[in-house]
């Protein structure tokens, strides 16, 4: 099974940008669907972005237009770009791998992203 390490999380300002990262443990080539969830204060764990080895980038409403996920298969790392950060962006992020957009095969520990003045 994959290990996936998240590292990146932190204290941020209101409007400014934070990149997350996530290394995988196998070769990142070889997983079909790499994304970012993320599980707010009192709420579910919701998507925030995903993207297949070739195809655009899927994000959920909340987040789109400010965050960008992208992959880079030779360092086994995805990240997710997050700009114009809002309070309520404040979440625990979890970096997922899959065999699918709904078949999700392993997650990472988490990264707890705060945003606060």
């Amino acid at each position: 099974q994959v290990q996936l390490m998240e590292s990146g999380g932190g204290l941020v300002q209101p409007g400014e940008s934070h990149r997350l990262s996530c290394t995988t443990s196998t070769s990142m080539a070889s997983i079909s669907v790499m994304g970012w969830y993320r599980q707010r204060p009192g709420g579910d764990r919701e998507l925030a972005a995903r993207v297949a080895r070739s195809g655009p980038a899927d994000y959920g409403d909340l987040v789109k237009g400010r965050f960008t996920i992208s992959r880079d298969n030779a360092k086994n790392t995805v990240y997710l770009q997050m700009n114009s950060l809002k309070r309520e962006d404040k979440a625990v992020y979890y970096c997922s791998a899959g065999r699918s957009y709904y078949e999700i095969d392993g997650w990472g520990q988490g990264t707890q992203a705060t945003v606060s003045s």
